[in-house]
């Protein structure tokens, strides 16, 4: 694959115990479309997928980008591991690339900018993508479970980490 690339169309893709969030990109600054859809009662992993292909064939992206679910990756549920597993049967089906990155793949990614934390990651997110800035969430209290917005998040961080791993496509500035 050549790093120089340009991708017209970036879908990232974070699961979670109540469903998943989405970020849809064009380049690296420019989100077009986001949101958490949440799932509840049996056959969740069945109607998340129904969901994600509703996406998938709705952006018709050029690449895929998910969590590491791999030994080396990131450990998740059972659950979500075969949900994972579903998505990439599913971009394979349509012939779409996958990225996977791990939680610490995408912590270094954004270790230039002092993020240690999830927390971190929503603030330097929004800090350079506007767009996002009213749903960072309250600081979390350890009595606290976290906040469902917290996967938007999760998702823009492993697009934005794909970007930078990709020598860190920028947008073009118009002219002055």
């Amino acid at each position: 694959m050549n790093d120089l690339q340009r991708y017209a169309c970036v879908v990232a893709v974070y699961l979670n115990t109540r469903g998943f969030a989405f970020v849809v990109f064009e380049s690296s600054l420019s989100p077009v479309d986001w949101g958490i859809k949440e799932t509840r009662g049996p056959q969740k992993n069945s109607r998340c997928i129904t969901q994600i292909e509703r996406i998938v064939d709705r952006y018709r992206p050029s690449i895929l980008i998910l969590q590491d679910m791999s030994l080396e990756g990131t450990r998740r549920t059972q659950r979500i591991s075969d949900l994972n597993e579903d998505i990439v049967e599913l971009a394979a089906i349509r012939e779409i690339p996958i990225c996977a990155y791990s939680r610490t793949d995408v912590l270094n990614a954004f270790s230039e900018f002092g993020a240690k934390n999830k927390r971190d990651l929503a603030l330097v997110i929004a800090q350079h993508i506007p767009a996002f800035e009213r749903y960072v969430p309250p600081p979390r209290k350890p009595w606290m479970s976290e906040d469902a917005r917290m996967s938007l998040f999760d998702a823009a961080a492993l697009a934005l980490t794909f970007f930078h791993s990709r020598g860190g496509e920028r947008d073009q500035k118009p002219p002055a």
